[in-house]
């Protein structure tokens, strides 16, 4: 009878946690898309309003749980991740929905699977019983990587004429209007010094993102050391989204100031991109605690790689059958094998 209360309860622990990877998986995939018909320009103005969303909505979370402690150190996490995000338009604009999303969560994968497996920055995690199986999961990981580097994309980088700055002046040194500088900077290099740096900036972002939850880690690993400053720290994960937003928020606000000086205090102000980027902060946020909620019944190191693969195969599809982004059948059957072998790669992570 015991027993089977047992696995009764593992089961719905099972369900609960699959059900919230999937939520997270859904939301991570999809919360770029409410700005992917919307001009944005340089993005600046986007992320300082999505990460503005995230710290809002995690603040609300945080009086939910009636307000667990505080660990400052969360926040180089979310400092991380906003230094990450900030090229996000730039990288969007210059390779695509698809292939941007699919490149960094595949270069997040790798670099997650590396701090797990060499246990870097002194965060102890558990090894699979089958390393052949996890190390051939990273190599194809890194060959999937390989691959989206030479796919072609038709990312649309002009935006339409209509389309200004809601704060921008267009006025030349006469007073007049009249033309000015590429609304873009992306927008005066060609279309292979594009793609490369577009891709470049993809694995530097998918690096930094998943480097950004391993102070969360690294706090709950020392919680039962008594001779740690985080020794009693809380092992929910939940508890610690709050710190990490506010991380973003203070980051996203200090990158946007600088932005703000160094154009002389004319930002380029979109305002069809604030709704959109309040709904894509909210999406990240609820994935991210739908992510943490599914490491309280499953392990992390499971979550993890089915999340990034995951969120990767849905931008995938978003890219592939709503936004057209693939020029031809090579380029569509080259990303197609490349986002394969990511999934097949994050399943072989796992043991």
């Amino acid at each position: 009878m015991i027993a089977a209360i047992f696995n009764s309860t593992n089961a719905t622990h099972f369900v609960y946690g699959v059900s919230a990877n999937a939520v997270a998986v859904l939301l991570y995939g999809s919360n770029y898309v409410p700005v992917k018909r919307i001009e944005m320009g340089d993005g600046m103005f986007f992320h300082w309003v999505s990460c503005s969303a995230m710290w809002l909505v995690s603040l609300v979370g945080d009086l939910m749980l009636q307000s667990p402690k505080f660990y400052p150190l969360a926040m180089l996490g979310g400092a991380l991740w906003a230094t990450g995000n900030v090229v996000a338009v730039p990288i969007l604009k210059a390779i695509g929905f698809g292939l941007g999303v699919v490149i960094w969560a595949c270069s997040s994968l790798l670099m997650g699977w590396a701090t797990s497996r060499f246990e870097w920055f002194g965060v102890a995690a558990p090894h699979g019983s089958r390393p052949v199986l996890n190390h051939c999961g990273a190599a194809l990981c890194l060959l999937s990587l390989l691959i989206l580097f030479f796919v072609k994309t038709n990312s649309q980088l002009h935006p339409p004429p209509e389309c200004t700055p809601l704060l921008f002046d267009r006025r030349t040194n006469s007073g007049s209007y009249g033309p000015t500088s590429p609304e873009f900077w992306m927008d005066s290099i060609g279309p292979k010094s594009r793609r490369f740096i577009g891709c470049l900036l993809a694995v530097v972002s998918g690096l930094l993102y998943g480097s950004s939850f391993v102070p969360i880690l690294y706090i709950k690993s020392h919680s039962s050391c008594h001779d740690s400053m985080f020794h009693g720290a809380s092992v929910y994960d939940l508890d610690y989204v709050y710190a990490q937003c506010s991380g973003i928020f203070l980051t996203s606000t200090v990158y946007f100031g600088i932005y703000c000086a160094a154009r002389n205090n004319r930002p380029r102000v979109y305002s069809r991109a604030i709704l959109p980027g309040l709904l894509s902060g909210l999406m990240w946020t609820l994935a991210t605690y739908s992510w943490f909620l599914a490491n309280n019944y499953l392990s992390a190191v499971n979550t993890f790689p089915i999340v990034s693969a995951g969120y990767g195969l849905v931008a995938a599809l978003w890219g592939l059958l709503v936004f057209r982004e693939f020029k031809d059948f090579a380029n569509c059957l080259a990303f197609c094998l490349g986002s394969s072998l990511l999934i097949t790669g994050a399943l072989l992570t796992i043991f």
